[in-house]
Order: C-alpha cells, then sequence, then structure tokens
C-alpha cells in the first residue's frame, strides 16, 4: 500500500528542488536575491500543500499506473 508518508516524503523532496529553482529564476530575473528568497518563502507552504493534496486525490480516487499490490487491493481487484 502506498502510504501517505510516501506521499509526504515526495511532496517535500520536490517542493525543494522546485523552490530553489524559483529562487534562482526569480534572483537571476530581478537582480534582487531578497525578492527571490521573497518568493520561495511564500512559494514553499502553499505548493507543497497543494501538491500533497493532488497526491493524495490521484491514489484516492484515480489510481492511474498504480497496481493492485502497491494500492493495497488484490491482483484481481486491480484489473
Amino acid at each position: 500500500m502506498i502510504s501517505w508518508k510516501r506521499h509526504a516524503a515526495k511532496t517535500m523532496t520536490w517542493r525543494v528542488v522546485a523552490t530553489t529553482t524559483t529562487v534562482i529564476i526569480v534572483g537571476v530575473g530581478t537582480g534582487e536575491w531578497a525578492v527571490g528568497v521573497a518568493v520561495g518563502a511564500v512559494e514553499f507552504p502553499t505548493k507543497m500543500l497543494l501538491y500533497y493534496l493532488h497526491e493524495r486525490v490521484w491514489y484516492k480516487f484515480i489510481g492511474l499506473g498504480v497496481t493492485g499490490a502497491e494500492s493495497g487491493a488484490s491482483v484481481a481487484q486491480a484489473e
């Protein structure tokens, strides 16, 4: 079964990568690193929550690409 812990870990690691990218793009684009950091500080928790909720909705309602063993369902139920 894919747990909420897996989704939380994926959320956190992806957020670090994405926010670092945003800070660099904004910092280079504006020439003001403080602005990049400020944008990253707002973006990090907001998008982290949205991504986590998105992952949970996909897991609970869509299940595309999740096998029976991963979802906790029997193979017969998954097919």
